[in-house]
């Protein structure tokens, strides 16, 4: 049953008892040589670590982007929302520092990341003087990417199962924080647009969507090939097993299609679908690392 609230100021099915919970971990800084993150350290799979590799390295200046965009509209949101917002920064900080240990680690294994990272920056560069409120859009659109990709790496274990342990874990402690604040970024906007038509906000919502869609996926298929080619592997065998990945087994693509079109539905919301459960699946191996901060919604 959704639990429709006006405490935000705002409509919205975002759960009362949600809590959005930073947990301070690092990954990856402990391990001896001999058990150093392995070049292809999903299973040996080049096409599976080329994947996260290159959302990987999007993530430090992606969440930098998130956090700027929302804080934006923080001062003016009622105090239920800034409390959110403030628990929202707090986890995009500690996910942007561990995946900068984790391209450190990316690094190390011998790929160069430089290409990649630069057309993150020229990405964001070209939209810094952009209207506010269309920033905000694109965070809305992004953290729904990120909040459905999270949901599968928590529901589907086979998703994360070949990969080495540190990086298993780091990649599903990061899936439940998105999780938990999928719905921020949204009441954010619903409270900035609150005087604009449904229509409006519909329109606005949709095509930015749809051109952060096409923006994601060229450009992480980019820096895809990018890894790939300096394993030496290219060509058409290669696109079909990059084909396979997306669409076949683990299929994350096609996974995530139907959540991806929910969002262009009439009363879209990322808590329509509460599924906090899988939280609660692996939260256990977190309690001992609660920040003492933390923020209950």
């Amino acid at each position: 049953m959704r639990q429709i609230t006006m405490a935000r100021g705002i409509a919205s099915p975002t759960p009362k008892d949600l809590s959005i919970t930073p947990r301070d971990r690092r990954f990856g800084r402990a391990q001896a040589e001999s058990d150093r993150q392995a070049r292809w350290w999903m299973g040996g799979d080049p096409v599976g670590t080329a994947f996260y590799n290159a959302l990987s390295v999007t993530f430090p200046r992606g969440e930098a982007f998130f956090v700027d965009s929302v804080r934006a509209f923080r001062d003016d949101a009622p105090e239920p929302l800034q409390k959110e917002i403030n628990a929202f920064i707090k986890q995009e900080v500690l996910h942007s520092r561990e995946h900068v240990a984790f391209n450190r680690r990316v690094v190390d294994a011998g790929y160069h990341v430089t290409a990649l990272e630069a057309d993150v920056i020229r990405s964001l560069d070209e939209i810094k003087d952009r209207p506010k409120i269309l920033n905000l859009a694109a965070t809305m659109a992004l953290e729904h990417f990120t909040a459905i990709l999270a949901h599968q790496l928590l529901a589907n274990p086979r998703h994360l199962n070949k990969a080495d342990a540190e990086s298993r874990v780091l990649w599903r402690w990061h899936a439940i924080e998105e999780i938990e604040h999928k719905g921020v970024a949204y009441d954010t906007w619903l409270f900035a647009t609150r005087d604009w038509s449904r229509f409006k906000r519909w329109k606005v919502k949709s095509l930015l969507m749809l051109l952060v869609t096409k923006r994601f996926f060229h450009h992480r298929t980019v820096g895809i090939l990018e890894l790939l080619r300096q394993d030496g592997l290219t060509g058409p065998r290669v696109w079909a097993h990059m084909a396979w990945f997306a669409f076949g087994n683990p299929g994350m693509v096609r996974k995530i299609l139907g959540a991806w079109i929910g969002y262009f539905l009439p009363g879209f919301h990322p808590w329509n679908h509460d599924d906090r459960a899988l939280i609660a699946l692996a939260s256990s191996d977190y309690a001992d690392a609660v920040m003492p901060e933390a923020v209950a919604a």
